[in-house]
């Protein structure tokens, strides 16, 4: 059973490592959009001390940024494939790094929006922060399973409608 554990955000280290990677990134993938998402992209927001970024494409420049990310990082086989998402990660970067490929507009174009609502909306970042420790140590297939039920409330809010 692999146990989540959860650290105080050090948002400038992870602003720099996002800005490091978003280089790279841009350097094969001129056109991409690219996010700094996830709990690092959040001052004061608790997490699991990894780097996620999105890089959001049209539908059209979608396999050739698979295939560009493919070169620069390692598949994560753990999740999903589909015409408009793939997961990649670099678990020896530091620190430890996940990139979501999505195509604009898509059903999964949702990680940048999830960062905007909890920087305008304390109430829902305090919520969260407290999903968070109530899964301190504990699995982290139930502290996933938790936050996929947060985000799909997230989802159901004004503020996210409106993005």
């Amino acid at each position: 059973m692999e146990q989540v554990t959860f650290f105080e955000n050090n948002f400038e280290h992870a602003k720099e490592a996002f800005l490091s990677n978003k280089k790279i990134i841009s350097g094969q993938l001129p056109f991409a959009d690219i996010q700094h998402v996830g709990s690092s992209a959040i001052p004061n927001c608790l997490t699991k001390g990894d780097l996620d970024i999105q890089v959001r494409v049209t539908r059209e420049q979608f396999p050739t940024a698979v295939k560009s990310l493919d070169a620069l990082y390692e598949i994560n086989e753990g999740s999903s494939k589909t015409d408009y998402f793939r997961a990649f990660q670099d678990d020896s970067a530091i620190p430890p790094l996940g990139i979501q490929l999505t195509v604009i507009d898509s059903e999964v174009d949702f990680f940048w929006k999830f960062r905007e609502v909890l920087l305008k909306n304390n109430k829902y970042l305090k919520e969260y922060d407290e999903l968070k420790k109530s899964h301190e140590g504990n699995d982290m297939d139930k502290y996933r399973e938790a936050k996929s039920g947060f985000f799909i409330k997230l989802m159901e809010t004004s503020e996210y409608k409106k993005l």
